[in-house]
């Protein structure tokens, strides 16, 4: 095993990136790559990678889906009780991934993480259907069950208590990453990469060349 994936490879010949050919602010280069993975039809395009560090100095990484961008920063949902939300509140800060393949491409973004404002987390919770919202109050998220049973039992339980109308669980809400650094990573040939770092300074974003 170990020596067929180490003989794994691909040349990366699709695309590149410049300085020129990008846009100054990153997050109109952001929106553009986004875009063409859209239009590309890629699977779930919107998948990104969040990481955050514990009060113990361990990372730890998941997928999550982006709800939505805008000079403010990069939104996504989720459960203010899970392990993301607990070293969150320790630690608020954050790295996020998105990885095109087969566009060969990644773009990665830190920043400090806040959390969006009742009425954003209303909007987008009442917008979900409703076994999604009834999911929401099933879901100890990242605890310890017994099995999923426990899920099936919870659900049924909050499809009883709240019908078709189940409120956002206090519990339950988003995260906003207001950015402070961009990276945007071009696969070329022969490992002679493209990636140009955005990197706020004095309120201007600075953008840089990085080796591959």
């Amino acid at each position: 095993m170990d020596t067929r994936l180490a003989d794994l490879r691909k040349s990366y010949e699709r695309a590149e990136l410049d300085e020129e050919a990008s846009l100054a602010d990153p997050l109109r280069q952001f929106e553009l790559w986004l875009k063409q993975a859209l239009e590309a039809q890629l699977p779930e395009p919107n998948a990104m990678t969040v990481a955050t560090v514990g009060p113990d100095g361990r990372p730890s990484t998941r997928v999550v889906l982006i709800k939505g961008c805008d000079a403010r920063g990069i939104v996504w949902y989720t459960n203010y009780d899970s392990r993301k939300g607990r070293e969150l509140a320790h630690n608020p800060f954050a790295a996020l991934q998105f990885h095109w393949v087969e566009l060969e491409r990644v773009v990665r973004i830190e920043g400090r993480v806040e959390k969006t404002s009742a009425e954003e987390s209303d909007a987008y919770f009442n917008s979900r259907p409703l076994d999604s919202r009834l999911g929401a109050w099933a879901s100890p998220q990242s605890e310890v069950i017994s099995g999923r049973a426990v899920l099936v039992a919870n659900a049924a339980k909050a499809g009883v208590r709240f019908g078709l109308n189940p409120p956002r669980p206090p519990h339950w809400g988003g995260y906003r990453l207001v950015p402070d650094r961009w990276e945007f990573w071009q696969g070329r040939k022969s490992r002679l990469h493209d990636r140009l770092r955005y990197r706020l300074q004095d309120g201007q974003w600075v953008r840089e060349r990085l080796a591959p």
